[in-house]
């Protein structure tokens, strides 16, 4: 009865150690480390990752706006060169036309041609002249020509002058000689000095005439060319032996300087 006894207890003592044991393994499983369970536990729930949507051509948005950014990553590193590359350099032009702004602006055209340097002389068909008294320098006059043609026409050299009836021209004041040809445009004028006498009376011959007659120059210089001008005076003028005059002039400064 004894024996019987001892071998229940000892029987109930080995299940209860073994469902200890087991409860034991149990816990032992379920412990690890919380932090990585917790981590694991929504990675293992989350759906599979869907494929970027389609646009319809077949290209992938995904990828386009993927490779956006690194163009514009790589730009930035460049030193901020833009994606489309380099611009090429074009020359000036006109935005409306499309041509180019190099033409000169003092060409002369007519017809789609340039006319070339001007040859014609001024003369007297297509000039006006005025003879007109200033006050200074003493027993000057200002000639004043102006082209009143329709084209440019050169001033060759000096005027040819007649008062009355005089046989031939005075002399011409050398140092005035312009260094280029006087060129007149439509309506511009040029002008040359004429000292009618002498201021200290050293003149000889002199007389008073309401009489004026121009010639001009041609280019090569060997005489009149052209018709020539009657040039009205307002009142008779007194010239004599030192009669001079000067070389055209652009400016009437200068006609007047001698």
């Amino acid at each position: 009865m004894r024996s019987l006894r001892f071998r229940h207890a000892a029987r109930t003592t080995a299940l209860g150690t073994a469902a200890l044991a087991a409860a034991l393994s149990l816990t032992a499983c379920q412990g690890g480390d919380p932090s990585t369970a917790d981590s694991a536990a929504p990675a293992a729930n989350a759906p599979a990752a869907r494929p970027a949507a389609d646009d319809g051509n077949g290209s992938d948005k995904g990828a386009a706006a993927s490779g956006a950014d690194s163009a514009m990553d790589s730009g930035s590193r460049g030193g901020g060169a833009s994606g489309s590359g380099p611009t090429e350099a074009k020359p000036a032009s006109d935005r409306h036309t499309g041509k180019h702004a190099d033409t000169p602006a003092n060409t002369r055209q007519a017809g789609g041609k340039d006319d070339g340097p001007v040859t014609r002389a001024c003369d007297g068909g297509n000039t006006k002249l005025t003879l007109k008294p200033v006050t200074r320098p003493l027993n000057h006059m200002l000639l004043t020509v102006t082209n009143t043609g329709s084209t440019a026409c050169n001033a060759y050299y000096y005027p040819f002058l007649r008062f009355g009836e005089a046989q031939s021209v005075p002399q011409v004041f050398e140092e005035s000689k312009p260094q280029a040809v006087v060129t007149l445009n439509p309506g511009q004028s040029a002008y040359a000095g004429v000292m009618t006498s002498s201021a200290d009376g050293s003149g000889t011959g002199g007389y008073s005439t309401r009489k004026l007659s121009v010639s001009f120059q041609g280019r090569a210089g060997s005489g009149s060319s052209g018709p020539s001008a009657n040039v009205p005076l307002g009142k008779a003028v007194y010239v004599d032996s030192t009669l001079t005059v000067t070389y055209w002039q652009s400016d009437m400064g200068d006609a007047l300087m001698y």
